[in-house]
């Protein structure tokens, strides 16, 4: 059980990368939150990551299609 303690404690959401934050409002969006901040990541399913990983995909390729660089977009999706 302290583990479960250790690991909700050294979830910090002021000092997260982007691609954390982006996996974090996400779950935020699927209502898994508050799960995330008592328990930590560990504490999800595999149903419940896999759903973010795959919504984490889709918005990244969104993003890159909507990029402003000059590049086109290879990817043919």
């Amino acid at each position: 059980m302290e583990k479960k303690k250790e690991a909700a404690a050294c979830f910090n959401p002021e000092e997260m990368t982007p691609q954390e934050a982006l996996k974090f409002e996400i779950a935020s969006e699927l209502g898994l939150a508050d799960k995330i901040m008592e328990n930590g990541w560990r504490s999800l399913t595999a149903k419940e990551s896999g759903r973010i990983g795959g919504l984490m995909t889709k918005r990244r390729r969104q993003m890159q299609k909507t990029k402003p660089d000059g590049n086109p977009d290879k990817s043919g999706d």
